[in-house]
């Protein structure tokens, strides 16, 4: 279910950043902002068990920054 939840979150990040680039700065560094509490939360736990609960959230937050990016690379390269 979460992957279906980041999955969305990513369309609707890379849609705004097509969109009006400006304005998707913020939704995504509070996307980035929230899995970056779970990343935390997660690495508290013991030994390697830290890393393997926190990673899903460090690969979220990458996929949402990554997404944000293209969103707005993809309008700079319109011809207008």
């Amino acid at each position: 279910m979460m992957v279906v939840g980041i999955v969305a979150v990513c369309v609707v990040i890379a849609v705004l950043a097509f969109l009006v680039p400006r304005l998707s700065r913020h939704p995504q560094n509070g996307a980035q902002r929230t899995l970056g509490f779970g990343s935390r939360a997660g690495s508290k736990a013991p030994g390697p068990l830290g890393r393997l609960f926190s990673k899903p959230f460090r690969s979220s937050s990458r996929a949402v920054g990554r997404s944000g990016s293209a969103g707005r690379r993809a309008r700079g390269r319109l011809p207008f």
